[in-house]
């Protein structure tokens, strides 16, 4: 049957099927050449293709920042998901013609830099030094291969280099300085008052098309948040050391195999006289040196006591003061020849004269404090906790790489895994964007729990590392989930009726606040002004007195200075919604100091790197602003 087969594909017929087979083959490929149902593209900046896909991946990364920035804070309702993709793609927009334009002015980024950036990134490091395995594990997680992590570093260290040619090229003029130091320095006199939101508030009934109307407009703030449940299985290496046992044999024969690690080495105190030998002296220099020390040690042998002589002769500051005691050491901590001399001596026996770079040293040892080791009953239980630990961790990427094996070739079950390897499959309540508790509660577990292909696919994620200092990981996937909806009306009808009677307050207090003010402005006292309200006068503040309410602070240094005894009035809204009645009677300048004429001050680089910043800003957005930028309208996000 084969050799028919093989006789009859030489034949006319077998080159009719090759070519019918290859013309939707060549279409196809054609059809990727085009771009024609490729990658969804999100936009367009002068030529270069932002993809949706680019995009997601983004969103979540700033999602999984916030988090950790804001730990406990963090509140996914607060970041309205269209918003934050809008703002994600004009970064990434931003970026995009930053580098263009670093590109076009021929800024580059050597190999070299890019190395010695990922070699003293922490992240990467294990006992202060930089772990391949570490770094490769890290970058799996976050779904990048090196040369991708590689590429878009060497983006962000072009970035930077524009940004500090541009704000390194700032100069300051001494008018400039001066106003600023002016403005800094400056102080306000200032009087204030709280007319206190609490007095106005009122249980007047609110009209049912009021709560509709404002249940309508703010249903994003009545959101029963989108939440899963997930079933998990979890490797721990401190679990795995719990199961391994460690034989007394074992323990034994490595405390044996290992002695110097138990011991303590021989210690030795000792002190020491130095004549310095300059780097460059010659051979006679030298000699004149050896000299005076060689009838330095002959005055001690004869009787003089080597601490009395160290603290006159030696030329070593640090030492000479205390009798040339250097206290204890322990072979290796000095210079090699001085070490094989200092340990080779008898207690009260001083040396021949020893030449190292420094000099030539006499020395003499005053105490021997002998090496010994800990017994075995000392360290044997910390001996094995390391042993069952380095056991562990030989298990944990053992089976971590089958869990992530198993995992993906059964990409619709977690039980072929937990069966294989022994693992106990756990379940969680519902787990919300903002994360659950432990390990259900960090950053990467959350963004992988709702990422496109375990949500949405249902399929397996993949082995997660949540924390890269510890040696735990999870694999995980959905077993069910609650779409984010808005809660009914009748559920939040109290909290609208109490928000909309706290509108109402803090309207009526903010008028109550203008016309106070207004009768500031035209020289009523302030005791008729606000009559129930305690009036502070602080007198004159700082930009940054913290005793001052930071909006009043803010308000009174954006008034402008009274003239003519009139006083400048305002009204600020304070965080409470409670609001103060601001008034200044008084302006003093700050100090303009002439000893920073040079520039190079603190108050001259600050303002360099603030006008720096505003010139980098101002080139972004003229760049921003001659690009040809088309974009898609942002959706919310990958529909579920």
């Amino acid at each position: 049957m084969l050799q028919a087969i093989r006789e009859r594909a030489q034949g006319w017929i077998a080159w009719v099927i090759v070519i019918l087979i290859s013309i939707p083959f060549a279409l196809w490929g054609i059809q990727s050449y085009l771009g024609v149902g490729g990658e969804p593209v999100i936009a367009k900046v002068n030529g270069i293709e932002i993809s949706e896909r680019d995009l997601d991946r983004r969103v979540q990364e700033a999602r999984i920042e916030l988090r950790e920035r804001l730990g406990a804070a963090y509140d996914p309702a607060a970041f309205d998901e269209g918003r934050l993709r809008s703002e994600v793609l004009n970064d990434m927009i931003r970026r995009t013609l930053l580098l263009e334009a670093s590109n076009r002015i021929g800024m580059r980024v050597s190999d070299e830099e890019i190395r010695i950036q990922i070699l003293s990134e922490p992240a990467f490091q294990r006992d202060g030094r930089f772990d391949r395995e570490a770094y490769e594990r890290l970058l799996q997680i976050q779904g990048l291969s090196p040369a991708q992590f590689e590429g878009r570093l060497r983006q962000e260290l072009v970035g930077q280099q524009l940004l500090r040619a541009v704000v390194g090229s700032e100069l300051v003029t001494r008018k400039e300085l001066d106003d600023y130091q002016r403005l800094i320095g400056q102080r306000r006199e200032l009087v204030y008052a709280r007319v206190q939101a609490a007095d106005y508030l009122s249980d007047a009934p609110v009209e049912e098309e009021e709560i509709e109307a404002y249940y309508a407009a703010n249903t994003a703030r009545f959101q029963n948040p989108e939440m899963v449940k997930l079933d998990y299985l979890v490797l721990d290496v401190a679990e795995l050391a719990k199961g391994v046992e460690i034989s007394e044999e074992e323990v034994r024969r490595t405390y044996e195999a290992d002695q110097t690690r138990f011991g303590q080495p021989e210690r030795r105190n000792v002190r020491h006289l130095l004549l310095s030998v300059p780097q460059d002296a010659d051979e006679a220099a030298a000699d004149s040196v050896l000299t005076r020390v060689q009838t330095i040690r002959d005055r001690i042998i004869a009787g003089e006591q080597f601490a009395d002589v160290a603290e006159r002769e030696s030329q070593d500051p640090s030492s000479a003061s205390q009798g040339g005691s250097l206290g204890t050491i322990e072979k290796g901590m000095m210079d090699p020849e001085f070490d094989r001399v200092a340990f080779g001596l008898s207690v009260g026996e001083v040396s021949e004269p020893v030449r190292t770079r420094f000099g030539y040293h006499l020395i003499e040892v005053t105490e021997i404090v002998p090496g010994q080791t800990k017994p075995f009953d000392e360290v044997k239980a910390e001996l094995r906790a390391e042993l069952s630990r380095q056991r562990a961790e030989s298990l944990y990427y053992d089976l971590g790489e089958r869990l992530a094996n198993l995992a993906y070739e059964s990409p619709d079950s977690l039980e072929p895994a937990a069966d294989a390897l022994g693992l106990r499959i756990q379940h969680s309540d519902w787990v919300g964007r903002d994360g659950g508790e432990g390990i259900l509660g960090t950053p990467r577990v959350i963004g992988a729990a709702f990422s496109e292909d375990v949500l949405v696919g249902r399929a397996n994620s993949d082995l997660i590392e949540p924390e890269p200092e510890v040696l735990r990981a999870i694999v995980l996937r959905v077993a069910d989930h609650r779409v984010a909806a808005t809660k009914p009306l009748n559920e939040v009808r109290d909290e609208i009726v109490a928000e909309l009677r706290l509108e109402r307050a803090r309207q009526a207090t903010l008028e109550a606040a203008e016309t106070a003010a207004e009768q500031l402005r035209q020289g009523v006292p302030w005791s008729e002004a606000v009559p129930d309200e305690a009036v502070e006068a602080p007198g004159f503040v700082g930009r940054d007195l913290p005793s001052v309410p930071a909006p009043v602070r803010d308000l009174a240094f954006r008034l402008p200075p009274p003239e003519a005894g009139v006083p400048s009035v305002g009204t600020a809204m304070l965080d409470n919604g409670d609001v103060a009645v601001v008034q200044i009677t008084g302006v003093e300048d700050g100090e303009v100091s002439q000893a920073d004429a040079d520039g190079s001050s603190p108050g001259a680089e600050v303002l360099a790197q603030l006008l720096g910043r505003q010139a980098y800003e101002a080139m972004l957005g003229d760049i921003e602003r001659r690009a040809k930028v088309e974009r898609r309208p942002v959706k919310s996000g990958p529909d579920l």
